[in-house]
């Protein structure tokens, strides 16, 4: 229980971090894209060490997978709950801009923030795993020197895992943007604690480009390139084509709905009708 312990308060620790950020970015409106910092950073730090449960934790803390599956929900749910619209997920950030709730420059900024989140969750990590403060963390602080990839499938293989779950995940999150947060938080958190489970023999369905970029771009066995083509193309055609099948269109692309028929909302006086064909 040591190490377990030690984790949660790892977990407090981060979760305390990102709140503070937030809570002092209310008085700066204008700097508001670092929210997007803070939620990326939240969210990379807790998978990070969640990552370290699944791993090591079975046979270094007799931590087994329903223990792992459960702190990976109240992680999300509450990363959801703290962090609220700012997702910390690249996905969505352009998924704003094709829906034209965003400007291109503002969209950059988010982009910037998250991945600069991204990359200090990964320091912050490291850091946190040198202290070895279990058997667990010491056993992890050997492996981060050649850490296992999250991609165990082809290539192939890879893109089309990250695409599905990408497409089931921002469907629904399309459904859902309206609902209230007591109904929206904990749904999103247990779809992608389902997908993650059912995908972890496949790529773990990050479903968001930084999240992947700082649990497993910096593993060996594949290049940077193939990383990016299953994590970030994968997950932006995903959403893309969720958007599109939600909408029948991509707003900044175009403005015609290529896959529904809108009805006129206002109909023709069946009188008018005939005088027209007297006429």
């Amino acid at each position: 229980m040591s190490g377990l312990n030690a984790s949660l308060g790892y977990f407090l620790a981060v979760v305390i971090f990102a709140a503070a950020i937030r809570t002092a970015l209310r008085k700066w409106p204008k700097i508001s894209f670092l929210v997007e910092f803070s939620s990326t950073f939240m969210l990379v730090a807790c998978r990070l060490e969640v990552q370290t449960i699944v791993e090591v934790g079975m046979w270094a803390g007799g931590l087994g997978p329903d223990v792992t599956v459960t702190i990976l929900f109240v992680v999300l749910l509450t990363h959801g709950i703290i962090c609220g619209s700012a997702s910390g997920n690249p996905s969505l950030a352009v998924q704003k801009f094709l829906q034209l709730d965003a400007s291109a420059l503002h969209t950059l900024l988010d982009l910037a923030a998250q991945f600069a989140g991204a990359h200090l969750a990964l320091l912050a990590a490291e850091y946190y795993w040198n202290l070895e403060l279990t058997d667990m963390h010491m056993i992890k602080n050997l492996m981060s020197r050649e850490c296992s990839t999250s991609l165990l499938v082809s290539l192939l293989q890879g893109f089309f895992t990250e695409c599905i779950c990408a497409l089931i995940f921002h469907l629904i999150h399309l459904n859902l943007r309206h609902r209230s947060a007591l109904i929206r938080v904990p749904l999103i958190a247990a779809l992608l604690t389902f997908l993650s489970h059912i995908a972890s023999n496949y790529t773990s369905a990050y479903i968001n480009p930084a999240l992947a970029y700082g649990l497993t771009f910096y593993c060996s066995g594949f290049t940077l390139i193939e990383y990016a083509v299953v994590y970030w193309l994968g997950s932006l055609t995903g959403m893309t084509l969720a958007l599109l099948l939600y909408m029948g269109h991509i707003p900044r692309i175009f403005a015609k709905n290529l896959l529904y028929f809108q009805k006129t909302r206002f109909r023709v006086p069946k009188g008018d009708k005939a005088e027209k064909k007297k006429m």
